[in-house]
């Protein structure tokens, strides 16, 4: 870490003039305690004034069960739930107490530590008096042998507190089935005291694996229905949930045979069709009305299917011999709501296609099967080695119709790398995915050099191996030359330390580590005891600063405890935070926006 002095004009006097944060401090709430509150002026309030809240402070162990139940008569009670220093909500509730407009939020601690409970309005800034319970649930029933049903049974059932829970804390009851390949069935869920949601899979080494879901449909409502085709012979298992954790209730569920499959005309590679569909149409894979076409094609070959319509938005899925699902596009095309998809087949043989809606609407469209180039084999891109390159017409083209370049590299775990691509041609853009198969971006960049179009791209090599770097324009039509340069930022900076009541200053360069979203930050190591209050400030003139509190968790990964980007004043950050347990913490002194740098001030100090 470079440490140097500040600029003058960043000095500790801004600490003293700038606003104060408008959240209040939050109140700790145990099991079995019930507060009264309101909400009033002067409490924390969203942006926009979209809402009002009170936080408290929860400590959970992991796993450990809760229920907390506001009401009010005043306005209309939401609760959310939070990791302290995380801004999304595990899980919330607005009317499930089914008291009117009271609350009754159910969750699951997933590990141990804090959590923020915000008792808040469902919208605006009015307010008035409320209370808020917290109270522990009984300990989830033991996953039972699932119950057998056969097709054409429906089977009533309920779900209740004693219920086994999924890993996201939602209870569930199991049946089970047995199918052979290429079986299909339709499962209904039916309930009227919660949402259901139905689950299809396969239990493996002890573990449910799920292959298939259903929430609601156009037919059926808030109630589930799912068209599910068995991809091998073999017993399969049902799992009848509520969509929101701790809703329970009496319910239904039904096991039917599916509806056949749309009759498959033929189309060949580089042939297209109008067609049309309409209300008698046969249906696809999950029950959607649907045209289905069948071609042959061989291992290794790539194609591309287009759907366009002006009457609806498009949707295209391309299935294997035995109408397991392997690729799909809904907006993939240049413009508009068409749809284009692009994929390598796997094996020679016959594959099908379904070309439908988007939603359930039905119309008129066009539909080809075009064979393109095959991805020419990455080049090779040594670090720190420069090189021209050019966009043109007869470069291969991605899922979103843009002509892209692709070069090869090798890294290992934990390396830092950095590629910076410039033109005066296009607007530049860069995906870093792995090397082998269909290309997934694990990361990328537009405008991150911060020089108006032209690209810079920092990220973290997850694990040893072969890398593909892609460089293309941002969008469709762009072409011309580019520069590239692919660099080794060598390993993650280590923390430096700072001590409580101490000011450390420094200057965010390129050299520094690098966030989650490609920006730069310094870290600072401090020991803290529990329940001790601090208050952070970090201060500049030439970047947007963002303070971060958090901790190293076993495997590497960081823990964010808190977080704050301008509540002392518009750039600078103020956060105020208590130490949940004894321990080691970092602070992590960064910038809102990517690709900034420049100095700072960071000041860690007590609370009273």
């Amino acid at each position: 870490m470079r440490r140097k002095s500040i600029l003058a004009a960043v000095s500790l006097l801004a600490l003293s003039v700038a606003a104060p944060a408008l959240a209040q401090s939050a109140e700790t709430l145990s099991p079995g305690r019930t507060v009264e509150g309101q909400i009033a002026d002067g409490d924390g309030t969203a942006a926009d004034d979209a809402y009002r809240y009170d936080d408290y402070l929860i400590r959970a162990r992991a796993g450990q069960r809760l229920e907390a139940v506001m009401r009010a008569a005043d306005f209309d009670a939401y609760l959310e739930v939070f990791h302290q220093g995380d801004s999304e909500a595990l899980a919330s509730d607005d009317d499930g107490l089914g008291e009117g407009t009271n609350s009754r939020l159910r969750f699951t601690a997933d590990r141990a530590g804090t959590y923020v409970l915000r008792a808040r309005t469902l919208s605006g800034v009015g307010g008035g008096a409320y209370t808020l319970g917290l109270t522990q649930r009984p300990e989830a029933g033991r996953a039972p042998r699932p119950t057998g049903i056969r097709v054409g049974q429906s089977i009533e059932g309920a779900l209740t507190a004693r219920d086994p829970e999924t890993e996201s804390g939602h209870a569930y009851d199991a049946y089970s089935f047995r199918a052979r390949e290429g079986d299909r069935f339709t499962i209904d869920l039916i309930a009227d005291t919660f949402d259901p949601l139905v689950r299809v899979g396969q239990m493996r080494a002890g573990e449910f694996v799920e292959l298939a879901m259903n929430d609601d449909t156009m037919e059926t409502g808030l109630n589930s229905r799912l068209i599910f085709t068995a991809e091998t012979t073999g017993d399969y298992i049902i799992r009848a949930t509520p969509l929101g954790a701790g809703d329970e209730g009496a319910y239904t569920v039904a096991l039917a045979r599916g509806p056949e499959l749309a009759a498959a005309q033929t189309i060949e590679i580089g042939g297209s069709v109008e067609g049309a569909l309409a209300e008698g149409d046969g249906r696809g894979a999950g029950g959607e009305i649907a045209d289905a076409y069948r071609f042959s094609g061989r291992e290794g070959q790539r194609i591309r299917i287009d759907m366009s319509s002006g009457e609806f938005d498009t949707y295209v899925e391309l299935f294997d011999a035995n109408r397991v699902s392997l690729a799909e596009d809904d907006d993939g095309a240049p413009e508009g709501t068409n749809s284009r998809l692009t994929f390598t087949l796997p094996r020679t043989g016959v594959y099908f296609i379904e070309a439908r809606a988007f939603s359930e609407s039905t119309g008129a469209y066009s539909l080809s099967v075009s064979e393109v180039e095959p991805d020419k084999a990455p080049e090779a891109l040594a670090f720190g080695s420069p090189i021209q390159g050019e966009i043109a017409e007869a470069d291969p083209t991605d899922g979103d119709g843009r002509s892209f370049d692709a070069f090869a590299f090798s890294g290992a775990a934990g390396q830092r790398v950095q590629a910076i691509m410039r033109s005066g041609d296009f607007d530049t853009y860069l995906q870093i995915g792995r090397a082998g198969g269909e290309f997934q971006a694990l990361a990328s960049d537009d405008d991150g050099l911060g020089e108006g179009t032209d690209s810079r791209l920092s990220y973290t090599l997850p694990d040893d191996g072969d890398y593909v770097l892609r460089v293309s324009p941002l969008g469709s039509e762009g072409e011309g030359l580019y520069a590239l340069e692919l660099l080794d930022r060598g390993p993650q900076p280590q923390p430096g330390s700072v001590l409580v009541g101490a000011t450390a200053r420094g200057v965010l360069t390129e050299a520094d580590a690098t966030a989650a979203d490609n920006s730069f930050y310094d870290a600072y190591r401090v020991t803290l005891k529990a329940d001790e209050k601090l208050l952070i400030t970090m201060v500049s003139n030439e970047v947007d600063s963002f303070v971060v509190v958090g901790r190293e968790q076993e495997g590497g990964t960081f823990e964010v405890l808190g977080s704050d980007d301008d509540s002392l004043s518009d750039t600078h950050a103020k956060l105020e935070w208590t130490a949940p347990t004894d321990g080691v913490y970092e602070v992590r002194a960064g910038t809102f926006q990517q690709g900034q740098t420049g100095a700072y001030a960071l000041n860690v100090e007590k609370q009273p």
